[in-house]
């Protein structure tokens, strides 16, 4: 099984909670993870920029994942989303399986 992991971050909780949502019902992912506080420093047209933000991590298939990302960016509130893919090298195999059983 080749599983792989989306990063996501959003400007809150109650936008991250309804992206995790949206995805797990439609079948992209398995389940999403949210981190509800962190602080991000960054640079942003020219500018040193801070802003609170939440981690949201969903777990899927190598197969869905493009499909994953595309429907963050879909109603993301960002110009550009902080979103990529990150491999799953291994795991429980009871748990990977999950994964698989539960993206359709």
């Amino acid at each position: 099984m080749s599983m792989r992991l989306v990063y996501a971050t959003y400007p809150s909780l109650t936008l991250a909670e309804a992206a995790a949502r949206r995805i797990v019902e439609a079948g992209l992912a398995a389940c999403g993870n949210i981190l509800p506080s962190m602080v991000s420093i960054y640079r942003w047209e020219g500018q040193l920029e801070r802003a609170e933000e939440v981690v949201l991590l969903l777990k899927t298939t190598k197969e869905r994942a493009a499909e994953v990302v595309e429907a963050v960016r879909a109603d993301h509130p960002y110009e550009v989303p902080a979103v990529f893919v990150l491999p799953v090298e291994d795991g429980s195999t009871a748990f990977l399986g999950w994964i698989a059983s539960e993206t359709f």
